[in-house]
This record gives C-alpha cells, structure tokens and sequence, in this order.
C-alpha cells in the first residue's frame, strides 16, 4: 500500500495553506485512499464509498469538494471516459503530460499505456503553428484481449 512520504505531505500541507486550506483528516483520507487504489480511475462516489469505511462522519459533498481542490492544486487529474462520470487519478510529478488510456468498450476496463508516444507529434504541432503545448490527453476506444477472447 503506497502511502505519501513525510515530504509529499509537506508540499500538499503547504500548497493547501497557499491558497488558505487545510489538510484535514478528511482530505487526507481521501488522498490515501486515491494513492491507495492508483490505477483504479475511481469516480467521486466510489472514493467516497472507500472513505466512508475510514471516516463515517464524511459527507459526499466534502469528497466532491475535495476532488476539485485536489484537481486545482494539480494532486489529481480528471479523467472523462465518454460514460458519464469523471474519474480521478494521482498526477506524478515526473509526468510532463497525461499518460493515454486504452478504454474496452465491452467491460469498460482501463489500461494505462506507459510512456509518451507524441513526442515527435508534439514537436511536429508546435513548430508547424507556432503553438507551446503544455499538456494533452489521448484515449483510444475499442475492446480488450479479454474481451475479444470471449
């Protein structure tokens, strides 16, 4: 279970009380949940059934409250599969982008494609139309391998 370390606690602590928050237990309930289910895309409502466990007393508007101020601060990012309901995920700090997503159409499984495939094409479009990307996201729709076996 990856729990945050002294000094990623520190730089959220701070980035928090940067723009007047604090980390509270239930913010960082909700952080060790995200961190604890990485790669999982959990919607607000399946983080808050998980936290509901640790913190009883948490209400489903301090998790939506949360999940945006953590989307602000850049500790997550939103991720909109085309089904309706966005999906967070942790943000890594030596990720210049995005990672892309292969979505199954069939049983709606996520599989995280690791490394940045656009390199060429990114350099390609900023120097084509003069335009600085700063970030991208790339899902591709079709069906998994188990899917495709049955």
């Amino acid at each position: 279970m990856s729990k945050l370390t002294p000094s990623e606690i520190e730089k959220l602590k701070a980035n928090l009380k940067e723009k007047g928050y604090k980390l509270t237990p239930q913010r960082r309930a909700i952080v060790d949940i995200i961190i604890r289910n990485e790669g999982n895309h959990l919607t607000t409502e399946e983080l808050y059934d998980l936290v509901k466990v640790e913190c009883p007393e948490i209400g489903l508007a301090t998790v939506y409250r949360t999940v945006q101020l953590l989307e602000e601060l850049g500790v997550v990012s939103k991720l909109d599969l085309n089904d309706g309901c966005y999906r967070y995920e942790l943000v890594h700090e030596n990720e210049n982008h995005q990672h892309h997503h292969l979505v199954c159409s069939e049983c709606g499984k996520v599989i995280e494609v690791q490394g940045d495939l656009l390199d060429v094409l990114e350099q390609e479009i900023e120097t084509k139309y003069d335009f600085q990307i700063k970030n991208h996201s790339v899902k591709f729709f079709g069906i998994c391998s188990e899917c495709k076996q049955e």
